[in-house]
């Protein structure tokens, strides 16, 4: 009788202890697969919410459901129109702040060089300065032309072209295509009272300089040779006023901000009349003069010249001694300003001689595109084609006007075939 007791005691714990060990288990099994429960109390509510929203959709009128959309319709043309502004924002300041680490770059490099005297690093580390110090700005030269750059100007920086009646239909052109890239640092310097007026009525920032007899008479009748002479000599005063200068000639048409592409480490950047990479950026070409026997096989170095009409030139004392070069060599030679240019550029200190010592950059063939890589190279390459140039220089062809049109409708408009009938050259 009494283990029939123990063993129906046991039964009853041991069912006891199963019951417990289920609870438990069953426990953490919602614990950790439904920490919130198996019923949410928000659920309802959203159910609720949900029905009473699409009983408004439903009961709503059409009229009001129109309003709506159109309502949403603006928000969004709103957001986008602001989305744009902001990118737009967002890229000059990318482009600020490169000008600006560039600038920094530049300075430490001026105080390592200019400062106390240091030791050379190890192998493959030393660094010559590129960039000479920029002179210090004096705005006592010309007062009035400084009350307009600083409306101008961006980072002390600015696109500048000198033009007369000669060329208004070029320059036409120049300013539209400046404007549809989104340039604001641009300025003309109206060599002449039509062209002032001409600029004028298009809202093109415009510079009339005093009146010099001995300029404004070449301004006004001279041809486009005259005039590129001419902007050594105002371009002078941009430079000592402490501002860099993109100088542009008017046969350019611009498809992209051309400050987004400068490398600000020379005193001058400058376009190429090269054709291709050998001819712009130099080559060891082999001179053989059989005569010489063994020593019949001379090198020399050889790069195409500069072109005149569109360079980059930062406010140092090597570039204005470069301009006060070419302007006393063209009022005393007949010479071609591009070539005289060059030679100050390129040749070097000899007896009898002091060479310039100015750093120079050579700009992207591609980039920067002179009218014979667009003509001879670029249009008949399907890859070629397909790059975009920040500017595109009608210099190799007298048939500007037309060319530069062309150009505007192949790279802006699309239109495919607008270059295939010009010649590679002129006829």
């Amino acid at each position: 009788m009494a283990g029939r007791k123990d063993k129906s005691h046991s039964a009853r714990v041991s069912r006891v202890v199963i019951a417990i060990a289920i609870g438990v288990f069953l426990g953490c099994f919602f614990a950790f697969f439904y920490p919130h429960g198996l019923l949410r109390s928000d659920l309802p509510l959203q159910n609720r919410r949900l029905g009473k929203s699409e009983l408004q959709v439903q009961s709503s009128s059409p009229c009001e459901s129109s309003d709506r959309f159109k309502n949403l319709k603006a928000d969004v043309v709103s957001i986008l129109g602001k989305n744009s502004v902001l990118e737009k924002r967002i890229k000059d300041l990318a482009r600020e702040l490169k000008i600006v680490e560039q600038l920094k770059d530049h300075a430490q490099k001026q105080y390592l060089a200019l400062g106390e005297n240091h030791k050379a690093g190890p192998f493959d580390s030393v660094k010559g300065l590129r960039t000479n110090p920029t002179v210090i700005p004096d705005e006592s030269v010309n007062p009035r032309l400084a009350k307009l750059l600083e409306k101008v100007a961006i980072q002390k920086e600015l696109i500048v072209t000198l033009a007369n009646s000669n060329v208004k239909s070029m320059l036409e052109i120049w300013f539209t295509s400046i404007q549809n890239v989104g340039i604001h640092n641009y300025l003309v310097v109206a060599l002449d009272d039509q062209t002032e007026e001409f600029c004028v009525s298009h809202d093109v920032p415009v510079y009339k300089r005093d009146p010099d007899t001995s300029i404004d008479s070449v301004g006004k009748q001279g041809g486009n040779h005259q005039v590129s002479a001419l902007k050594f000599h105002i371009l002078r005063e941009f430079l000592q006023l402490g501002y860099s200068v993109l100088l542009s000639d008017v046969d350019i048409v611009y498809l992209q901000n051309p400050f987004d592409h400068l490398y600000r480490d020379s005193d001058v950047e400058s376009m190429s009349d090269g054709h291709n990479n050998i001819t712009a950026y130099g080559y060891n070409d082999v001179f053989d003069e059989p005569a010489m026997g063994w020593a019949r096989y001379a090198h020399t170095m050889r790069i195409w010249v500069y072109n005149s009409g569109f360079f980059f030139i930062r406010p140092t004392l090597p570039s204005l001694e470069l301009l006060d070069r070419v302007a006393a060599r063209l009022s005393q030679e007949k010479a071609w300003d591009q070539a005289v240019f060059n030679e100050e550029l390129f040749y070097p200190s000899r007896p009898g001689r002091d060479g310039l010592h100015a750093s120079k950059r050579t700009m992207d063939m591609y980039l920067f595109m002179n009218s014979k890589v667009l003509f001879k190279t670029v249009r008949k390459n399907l890859n070629l084609r397909q790059l975009k140039p920040v500017i595109v220089h009608i210099n190799y062809h007298p048939d500007k006007y037309a060319r530069m049109k062309a150009v505007v409708e192949f790279y802006v408009d699309g239109k495919q075939n607008a270059l295939d009938h010009f010649p590679d050259g002129s006829e």
